[in-house]
């Protein structure tokens, strides 16, 4: 176990490198000069030339590439052109909104999503089967922002229960903030239940057939007990791999609907800095973004491992 911990540990640095590695290279190649946006199109060559050194776009970009990813691993990811103030500050005031609706949405998902999936395999072509398949399909079909708004027509502008957009600060107190991002997070929480609840049937129903669960079934446990104890650990793998890509999904697709309610998060520094062509912030959240993922899929790689020692290499 501690070698395969260790491999991954090493898989997960060579491919940050070379992430960090192609970000870089593409955002260099987006057209346009950061010095003429950040100095306007009336500014004279001779200071143009000078911020150009300043910001080292003067440099090869390999050289500049190793100068960012050596800033970045002690947490230095520039200054923000549009802001004006450290990209890492700006990073960790919006983490403080996307991390919440990311882990809320999540929590959704897994609830909604692993309960009908359950209920589903339980009894095939029963009326919660064809409710569960009929969901699962609609809710992959559907994109989260369209959830968004609708939540948005119903609940904010019809009804009047629920903020239509805006986030008020954890300030405000828990409760104003959790009121705020309930909406989102059931706008992505929605396709992404309907997606676990897909897998979490079929695993289930694969693990149904099997002789272990015959004998459990023989020896008098009823058919929830029978999968709940000896077939949910046997099809834990393939839910954990939806899981994990979730997760990483729901940290890094939330772009669309943060802008959707207007939250000031990750998705929306992105979008600004998109528009404003402000490289550096772009840089440093692509970055981040593409960490999070291999991340999440390392440690998910981990946890299959841990639960089904068939995986594990012989020592």
């Amino acid at each position: 176990m501690a070698g395969f911990l260790l491999r991954q540990l090493a898989g997960f640095l060579v491919l940050l490198i070379a992430v960090s590695l192609l970000v870089f290279v593409v955002f260099d190649l987006l057209p346009g000069d950061p010095a003429a946006v950040m100095l306007g199109t009336s500014a004279r060559p001779d200071t143009l030339a000078a911020l150009r050194v300043e910001l080292g776009l003067d440099q090869p970009v390999f050289l500049r590439w190793l100068a960012w990813l050596g800033a970045a691993t002690m947490g230095d990811f520039g200054r923000s052109i549009t802001y004006g103030m450290p990209v890492s500050g700006l990073i960790a005031q919006r983490m403080a909104v996307t991390l919440p609706l990311a882990l809320m949405a999540l929590a959704l998902a897994l609830a909604l999503g692993l309960a009908s999936g359950f209920l589903a395999a339980r009894r095939p072509g029963a009326w919660a089967d064809r409710v569960a398949v009929v969901f699962a399909q609609g809710g992959m079909a559907v994109p989260n922002f369209w959830i968004g708004l609708l939540l948005i027509l119903v609940f904010a502008n019809t009804l009047g229960w629920m903020p239509g957009g805006g986030f008020p600060g954890w300030d405000a107190g828990i409760a104003s903030a959790l009121t705020s991002l309930t909406m989102p997070a059931v706008a992505l929480a929605l396709p992404q239940a309907a997606v676990l609840c897909r897998v979490t049937r079929g695993a289930l129903l694969e693990t149904a057939s099997e002789d272990f669960l015959r004998t459990a079934r023989a020896k008098g446990l009823s058919e929830t007990s029978a999968l709940l104890r000896h077939g949910a650990p046997n099809a834990l793998p393939p839910i954990l791999t939806v899981v994990g890509f979730q997760f990483a999904f729901l940290v890094a697709g939330a772009v669309l609907v943060e802008n959707v309610f207007a939250l000031p998060g990750l998705g929306q520094l992105a979008y600004q800095a998109l528009a404003q062509r402000d490289l550096v912030t772009m840089q440093a959240v692509a970055l981040l973004l593409a960490a999070s993922v291999v991340l999440v899929n390392a440690l998910v790689d981990a946890l299959q491992v841990w639960v089904d020692p068939r995986r594990r290499a012989p020592t």
